[in-house]
């Protein structure tokens, strides 16, 4: 006679039914780009997009892990985004698990005091389920600007992939909403819950500005971040974000996307694909030595 399995033990089941990774290769087989180098257009709107929530922006502007903070550790904060990414679309379950532990124990001081102005937790799902559809959806929207349109069928099967981009951390299976449809409308009613105060919004031009960087690399590329940062965000977000954008600034923004799109076709695979793959190389090499993941 088989053991029942404990309610616990059906639970963690449950949430760890995680669909087959792809590798890089057949990502970039089915969806030519997807996980190009081009995401650094997009980077800066999609962190203002997850912190113009509220709880989500004061969590992070206050935050007093400092070493994983982009205003003093910027490298080590993309390193560590991007091997979230990388591992959540393509690592194996022990590789989800192995580095949910490690973000875990970071977001464990992520809390709000009775300083904060707004009440928030990392553990909280709903904060982290709003953080993980604005990955997914800036996968989809950085490759439809970039590159071509979803077909329908394409959406709806990347939809199915891209749910680790939440579960690997808190959001329950039950929490990921179930078709595009359920995700078109919890994003509509996420964005009317947007809200930038004026701490949120200096902590936020800072990173459109590239402030965080060296006098130089905010010179050489501050202004044009800035540009391609309020181009990706929704208009209804860029107005919160109070950035100036006419229709000549758009059709600029589209040539400028459509460019980098092309530029990308030149380049080898491998090469295209570094902001992804070398965070995973060097995870999986961090978890075989038994190194810090984060």
């Amino acid at each position: 006679m088989n053991a029942q399995a404990s309610p616990i033990q059906q639970k963690t089941r449950i949430e760890n039914q995680w669909p087959e990774p792809l590798t890089a290769k057949q990502l970039d087989q089915r969806y030519p780009g997807i996980m190009d180098l081009t995401v650094f257009l997009s980077a800066g709107a999609n962190i203002i997009m997850q912190l113009a929530n509220p709880a989500v922006g004061h969590g992070v502007a206050e935050s007093r892990v400092l070493s994983g903070s982009i205003m003093h550790r910027p490298l080590k904060r993309t390193r560590t985004t991007f091997t979230y990414l990388a591992v959540a679309m393509m690592g194996t379950t022990e590789e989800k698990l192995a580095y949910r532990r490690a973000v875990n124990g970071s977001h464990r001081h992520v809390h709000s005091t009775e300083n904060s102005k707004v009440q928030y937790n990392a553990f909280d799902p709903d904060l982290q389920l709003w953080v993980a559809a604005c990955l997914y959806w800036g996968f989809v929207d950085t490759y439809q600007k970039v590159h071509r349109p979803l077909t329908r069928a394409e959406q709806e099967d990347f939809y199915r992939m891209a749910h680790p981009l939440g579960t690997t951390l808190q959001v329950r299976q039950d929490m990921w909403p179930k078709d595009l449809d359920a995700f078109e409308e919890y994003w509509q009613e996420g964005l009317k819950k947007l809200h930038i105060d004026d701490t949120v919004h200096e902590f936020l031009m800072i990173i459109a500005d590239l402030k965080f960087l060296s006098p130089v690399s905010q010179f050489l590329f501050g202004r044009f971040n800035r540009f391609v940062t309020t181009g990706f965000l929704p208009a209804d977000v860029r107005e919160k974000m109070r950035l100036d954008w006419d229709d000549e600034r758009q059709r600029k923004f589209d040539k400028t996307v459509r460019f980098f799109g092309k530029l990308m076709k030149f380049l080898p695979r491998p090469v295209r694909q570094l902001a992804y793959t070398a965070p995973l190389r060097d995870f999986r090499r961090r978890l075989a030595k038994g190194q810090p993941l984060v």
